[in-house]
């Protein structure tokens, strides 16, 4: 049983340990250091996960899978959250727990990762709660604006009930089965009421983290509520975990077995509608970001519900995620940058107060609705390209639908920036948010389209179940 196997996990897990430490004993003033520390901390778990590319097997007695899926959300979970950090810095510089911060952050992306890999039940479980924990903190940061404590309250409850639920269902699978194992699992369901009913509740505990419904109604809240960096972090690194999770539990059951993959189907097809029609009339930018990031939850599951009938499903998914969490990451720099500002009408004028800032946020907001030749419409070009070649085409002309009615809301807010009624700079958190921004535009916008087919080809064909 290698330990060296969990390595990028245990970088991650010694990097939390010595950041909390840390924030300990440094003074107040100092504590940015605890970001330089925990970046550190993810470079080298980075590092560790790439070498082990090309793995495709079971460890520690078959409660991990090291696969290409692994190893991809690995490394967009890192990287994502590596581009995080850069915002926490002024944002919580008068925070008495800034360095505390960190760790919080750390300890979730062990979560995230956990529950990416995970190739047993149970091991989802721990995954899934740590993730739960450490994010309800991560909402709810600012203890005295009651605003973020509404966002981590609701967080807390949705999941306490949804987590409740993901278990109840392992205990029916174990029950039934006599086993959490994947690798024993798969193929082998008993195709009885109570597997199925157990296989449900696992599925909608998955969604909850994923942000879509029934699960969705904490992200908006979180995106308004939360500091700009949990929320910019809360948004994307859970999803990505979920989504390699859900991929993994629906390849459990064969294609034509119990119709998983059909509930999976309707799911996306309600998350991607339901989380448009909310964002269509939000004059609260971070909400709208939350809304969106409930439709693009929506546009994720396409992936899952072909998963297993189309060899391009699961490249899809991660290319997808990928595009998507960057432009997120971009999104919500903006705001940072902007001193958290959230009503609609700040944003007026924002081309000529700050060019850079609105550039980036209008490439990321084109990104999401699938612009080309933007990053998204890669991504959701190949999802498409997938649903088609699955059957369910109707999946894809909803999803079309939706995209291009997810397109009023994001003019709403990139059509008044272009006005000139603002001169002069805007008041700013300082560059760092910015840098963090123009970085992430960068790779969505620009390095996407010309190193899409080289990171197409190394995407993995299939997900361990």
């Amino acid at each position: 049983m290698p330990i060296g196997e969990l390595g990028p996990e245990l970088a991650v897990l010694l990097t939390a340990v010595a950041t909390l430490l840390a924030a300990m004993a440094l003074p107040q003033r100092l504590h940015a250091v605890c970001a330089a520390l925990a970046a550190v901390g993810l470079a080298v778990a980075a590092v560790l996960a790439l070498g082990q590319a090309g793995a495709s097997r079971y460890t520690f007695s078959g409660t991990f899978a090291l696969d290409g899926a692994t190893m991809a959300s690995r490394l967009l979970i890192l990287g994502l959250t590596a581009l995080v950090l850069p915002l926490a810095p002024g944002w919580l510089a008068t925070d008495r727990r800034h360095g505390e911060f960190y760790a919080m952050l750390l300890f979730s992306t062990l979560g995230a990762m956990a529950m990416a890999g995970a190739a047993d039940l149970m091991q989802l479980v721990i995954g899934v709660l740590l993730s739960s924990v450490t994010g309800y903190v991560l909402a709810a940061y600012h203890r005295d604006w009651h605003i973020s404590l509404e966002a981590g309250m609701k967080y807390f409850l949705l999941g306490a009930l949804a987590n409740a639920l993901l278990v109840f269902g392992v205990v029916l699978i174990l029950g039934m089965a006599g086993t959490t194992d994947y690798g024993e699992l798969a193929g082998t369901l008993p195709d009885e009421a109570l597997t199925l009913t157990g296989l449900a509740l696992v599925v909608i505990g998955l969604l909850f983290k994923l942000g879509a419904v029934p699960g969705h109604a904490w992200v908006p809240d979180v995106a308004e509520g939360a500091p700009v960096p949990a929320a910019a972090f809360l948004t994307v690194v859970p999803k990505i975990a979920a989504a390699v999770a859900l991929a993994r539990v629906v390849t459990l059951v064969p294609v034509d077995g119990a119709p998983l993959r059909a509930l999976v189907a309707v799911a996306a097809a309600l998350t991607m509608t339901l989380g448009n029609l909310g964002a269509l009339w939000q004059d609260d930018v971070r909400r709208l970001l939350g809304w969106s990031s409930v439709s693009q939850s929506g546009y994720a599951l396409m992936a899952v519900a072909v998963l297993g009938t189309v060899p391009t499903a699961a490249p899809a998914l991660l290319a997808f995620l990928g595009v998507y969490g960057l432009g997120n990451v971009a999104a919500f720099a903006v705001v940072a940058y902007l001193r958290g500002r959230t009503d609609r009408a700040d944003y007026t004028g924002l081309l000529g107060a700050s060019p850079v800032a609105f550039a980036v946020l209008a490439l990321a907001f084109l990104s999401f609705v699938g612009i080309p030749p933007l990053g998204g419409f890669l991504g959701k070009f190949a999802l498409f390209r997938a649903m088609i070649e699955g059957g369910l085409g109707w999946l894809a002309l909803v999803a079309a639908a939706n995209s291009v009615l997810s397109l009023f809301y994001y003019l709403r807010v990139i059509g008044p920036a272009m006005r000139a009624d603002r001169a002069g700079e805007v008041a700013t958190l300082g560059r760092m948010p910015l840098v963090a921004a123009v970085g992430a535009a960068i790779l969505v916008v620009l390095a996407a389209p010309l190193v899409w087919q080289p990171l197409w080809a190394a995407l993995p064909v299939a997900v361990l179940p």
